[in-house]
């Protein structure tokens, strides 16, 4: 389907990942772009997830690049505000491994507040705050379940994308299948305990 030209008949619009970077010279990169921004005049509010981040970075203005390092499989990120990250992750948020997978990182655009960080990308979520309702941005997949998780790691593109990066950098970001899949379903749990949380304050913004 066409990327719809305007956001008018949407309470609110939420944007995913995919295998081509933002920088990708494909047509509806830009009319997705040009839809987050037709949604923000509008008041409605944006969740991007991974490539939806990126997407909503360059919306408001940010850059997308190469990250130094491919991640890939659970890593830990940490709260860059507390008091922010309370409100949108719930106290358990230092405590939870997400799920990655990203060659590129967003930068934190000018009308938005960093919200996690990471110690192999520096800009891992952010809060662009409006008046009755904020934009998410992610880089990881708060979204994914064990099966997910499963179904990712048996793509040849895991073995390939692991191998690849562990030959250029050593690969400190990433897992093997195997430690993708390892205790997944005490992982996914935790991480769906965090992700309801900010899903339901991304939808006090959505529109009745």
């Amino acid at each position: 389907d066409r990327v719809p030209a305007t956001a008018e008949p949407f309470a609110g619009l939420c944007t995913l990942g995919g295998n081509m970077s933002v920088n990708d010279p494909l047509p509806w990169i830009d009319e997705e772009i040009a839809l987050l921004r037709d949604a923000d005049a509008r008041g409605v509010p944006i969740i991007g997830h991974c490539l939806g981040g990126q997407l909503l970075a360059r919306a408001f203005g940010g850059a997308v690049t190469r990250a130094p390092h491919l991640e890939l499989g659970w890593g830990r990120v940490a709260p860059d505000d507390a008091a922010l990250a309370r409100e949108w992750l719930g106290e358990d948020a230092e405590a939870v491994e997400f799920f990655q997978w990203h060659g590129d990182t967003f930068e934190v655009p000018a009308p938005a507040r960093r919200l996690l960080t990471g110690a192999w990308c520096a800009n891992q979520a952010f809060i662009v705050p409006r008046a009755g309702f904020d934009h998410v941005g992610m880089q990881f997949h708060i979204e994914m379940t064990p099966d997910l998780v499963r179904t990712w790691a048996a793509d040849p593109m895991a073995t390939r994308e692991y191998e690849r990066e562990r030959a250029r950098t050593g690969g400190p970001a990433v897992q093997s299948p195997l430690q993708m899949v390892a205790d997944v379903e005490t992982r996914a749990a935790r991480m769906a305990r965090v992700a309801e949380h900010l899903y339901d304050r991304w939808l006090r913004g959505v529109r009745a």
